[in-house]
């Protein structure tokens, strides 16, 4: 893959950029250790982080608690090799030049199941995806 700049750089984008985006980055972070440019962003961005998000991170000793969800931007989009829009909310004008993916991701509340053990459903479905793209963008 051709990058922009020196590493590899990923942007995940969520409607609110409160849970999946930061987990998808944080979770990128773990993965890629210094190797891959990481951000995320939102397009209506919330107030803060979902606590149930950030608990279920920080049971791999990640901690995305403090982040404040950010809107996303034309310059951020084209700064990233690849824009990662994760679920069927949040909707991007795609930039020529710049890679999209879009994540759909099982939602395990319609199948009942919530609170921390749905967080960490999602957020196990992130992870293989997220080291399936670390492995893509830098070879490791």
């Amino acid at each position: 893959m051709n990058v922009k700049t020196g590493k590899p750089s990923v942007l995940f984008v969520c409607s609110t950029n409160s849970g999946k985006s930061p987990m998808a980055a944080g979770l990128m972070e773990l993965a890629a250790a210094g190797t891959v440019e990481v951000s995320s962003c939102g397009t209506v961005p919330g107030e803060a982080v979902n606590p149930e998000s950030a608990a279920s991170l920080a049971e791999l000793g990640v901690d995305i608690g403090a982040r404040v969800p950010v809107a996303v931007t034309e310059e951020a989009q084209r700064a990233a090799d690849v824009v990662v829009i994760l679920g069927s909310n949040a909707q991007l004008e795609q930039l020529p030049g710049t890679r999209y993916e879009r994540w759909e991701i099982e939602e395990p509340s319609l199948r009942g199941i919530h609170g921390a053990e749905r967080m960490r459903l999602v957020r196990d479905q992130l992870r293989a995806r997220v080291e399936a793209l670390h492995r893509e963008l830098t070879g490791r």
